[in-house]
């Protein structure tokens, strides 16, 4: 028997159950194209508010490279001396774990901002939300509102519609390209940047990674938008492993709202719900979902959908809230509770984590150093002694010079043989030959402690080695 390769159902029977018929089933269900979304322009208290969330995140990202930092630029990623600055802290490969501890801080306190108030991030100051809604304004700007951007989209091509499109596309990779240069100058000094990128002077590796993250905004705020946060961002996957049903979230109020159906203004309808069916929640939604239908992962909390209903229900004369911030316990006719284990406990550890990574950061040492033996002979033999010798570098980690005296801790039976102090320019690395010596009979292979200090404030870094000496000779001490 031949089998339909594209069957239009499937019955399952069993005893006592009835026939369950799936239509439609078949390949091609399994992918859904990409609807386009053509959103419409709202204003309102949430709109401002992101307004002045949004703005000065995005022009701090364009500005903080222009302040300075006594001669150098205040925040400065300089791969090549790695060197990473940050106003007047510097931070070395050597501290690396810093980094690793500041995103431990900034995870759990997504955490506890998640559990609290929802997707406050995603919804106010995530780059992609931010850059996001620049382009929609630029496409509005240049396209018109959102009927004639539809009809435009549908119309077949012209020169009004090439106009336009141009004039978009023209000033998308604009603001991109400004956002690409922007970055690179946080890794390139700006003042060094810009004349370069004027004068055609910039080597290919900066060109390269400027086209990179220019294409890389034209392409995630320009056409993938609503896509990158529905599928390529892993906040909305696991978002819900934090919320609960205290967890602040975008909800239409469905015991008011129901039944919809349409009204004329002032006209009472008993047997219909505050919702007028209207629309225009799904219309501003800039990733296209109906918040009508329950909470849903693509809700980015931006609240746009609560500005446009509350505008048609000051128009209606009916109570704003059908859409509104809210909690499911909430809905359920309860009290919101601020305070719960699990947002308690997430802000603990978000604390604890913060205050031993200001210890740190306070007790962080100034400077390090490396000893290394050398790699000729293992020892020399001569009348003063038994000498080894070694290659000590050391680092200076600020940004003013300064002046270290190198010692022996332990043993008390060897001594230096070489120069005892050194000065060191800001952020340089000094390699010294070091030599160290014994006058008495030692093992073979004895543990030796040096210890460097910083003249200034007497702050001392030990490092341990070993000192060799003839297999023949004992009694060490």
């Amino acid at each position: 028997m031949n089998a339909d390769p594209n069957p239009k159902s499937v019955q399952q029977t069993g005893d006592g159950a009835e026939p369950i018929t799936l239509e439609g089933f078949g390949p091609k269900d399994l992918y859904q194209k990409r609807e386009k979304i053509f959103t419409r322009f709202v204003g309102g208290f949430y709109q401002r508010l992101r307004f002045f969330s949004g703005w000065p995140l995005l022009l701090g990202y364009f500005l903080v490279p222009l302040l300075n930092w006594g001669d150098r630029q205040a925040i400065l990623f300089d791969l090549p001396a790695r060197q990473f600055h940050f106003f007047g802290l510097t931070i070395w490969p050597q501290d690396f774990w810093l980094l690793g501890w500041l995103l431990m801080i900034a995870a759990f306190g997504l955490f506890t901002v998640t559990t609290v108030v929802g997707r406050l991030w995603c919804g106010y100051t995530c780059p992609q939300t931010v850059w996001t809604a620049i382009f929609m304004w630029i496409e509005q700007f240049a396209e018109g509102p959102r009927h004639q951007r539809m009809r435009l989209d549908q119309a077949p091509m012209s020169f009004e519609k090439l106009r336009k499109r141009t004039v978009k596309h023209v000033m998308w990779l604009g603001f991109a390209a400004l956002t690409g240069i922007a970055f690179v100058s946080y890794f390139v000094p700006v003042r060094e940047l810009i004349p370069d990128l004027l004068t055609f002077d910039v080597s290919l590796m900066v060109v390269s990674w400027i086209v990179f993250f220019t294409l890389a905004t034209y392409i995630n705020a320009g056409w993938m938008r609503e896509q990158v946060c529905k599928y390529m961002c892993p906040y909305a996957r696991f978002q819900s492993a934090m919320f609960d049903k205290d967890t602040l979230i975008v909800s239409y109020d469905e015991r008011r709202g129901e039944t919809r159906g349409s009204r004329k203004r002032g006209v009472p309808s008993p047997e219909l719900g505050d919702c007028i069916d209207c629309q225009l929640c799904v219309q501003v939604c800039p990733t296209g979902i109906d918040i009508r239908d329950g909470l849903q992962y693509e809700c980015i909390g931006c609240a746009h959908c609560i500005d446009a209903c509350n505008q048609v229900m000051d128009k209606m004369g009916y109570e704003p809230g059908l859409v509104r911030y809210t909690t499911f316990h909430a809905l359920e006719g309860g009290e919101i509770r601020w305070l719960r284990a699990r947002s308690i406990g997430y802000a603990l550890i978000c604390l604890v984590l913060i205050g031993a990574f200001i210890a740190a950061l306070l007790n962080r040492s100034s400077f390090a150093f490396d000893v290394l033996r050398d790699r000729g002979e293992l020892y020399h033999e001569s009348a003063e002694g038994i000498r080894n010798d070694y290659q000590l570098k050391i680092m200076n980690k600020t940004q003013s010079p300064a002046s270290y005296e190198i010692a022996v801790e332990s043993p008390d039976w060897v001594e230096l043989a070489s120069q005892s102090d050194v000065t060191i320019e800001p952020g340089e690395v000094v390699n010294l030959a070091m030599s160290l010596r014994a006058s008495a009979p030692v093992s073979a292979n004895s543990e030796v402690v040096l210890k460097v200090c910083r003249a200034i404030d007497d702050r001392c870094v030990s490092e341990e080695t070993r000192f060799l000496s003839p297999m023949s000779q004992t009694g060490a001490r």
